[in-house]
């Protein structure tokens, strides 16, 4: 099962409200809150792309950028014992922390994408 919609670079999570009987989501990964709903899954879909065309209109009309920037850094917290074996992990390789999550990182989302490729076959 998957919350989740992709149409052209955008993505969009997807939740149900069962007392308003309605799917909604919003379109993830930008800068503003735009959001989409639809009574059908069809309805849902349809929503989401206008959504994504309307906000890459307003993009163009103002002149900015549609997708968030990223600095190429974040923070990532874990419990003292996974931190450990991190390190002892990154260490035995002879590796940084950075330079190990990294490739951890790389590696997992090569294998989203030999997902995606052979789910489209």
């Amino acid at each position: 099962m998957t919350d989740k919609l992709k149409y052209k670079e955008f993505i969009g999570t997807v939740h149900y409200s069962s007392v308003d009987e309605i799917f909604f989501g919003k379109i993830e990964g930008i800068n503003d809150l735009v959001t989409f709903e639809g009574k059908t899954v069809d309805k849902l879909k349809k929503s989401f792309n206008e959504a994504v065309e309307d906000y890459l209109y307003l993009c163009k009309e103002a002149g900015k950028e549609a997708f968030k920037s990223f600095k190429g850094s974040f923070n990532i917290r874990l419990n003292p014992e996974l931190h450990s074996k991190l390190f002892e992990s990154a260490t035995l390789e002879g590796k940084t922390l950075n330079q190990y999550v990294k490739e951890a990182i790389v590696e997992k989302i090569s294998l989203n994408e030999e997902k995606a490729t052979y789910k489209k076959q």
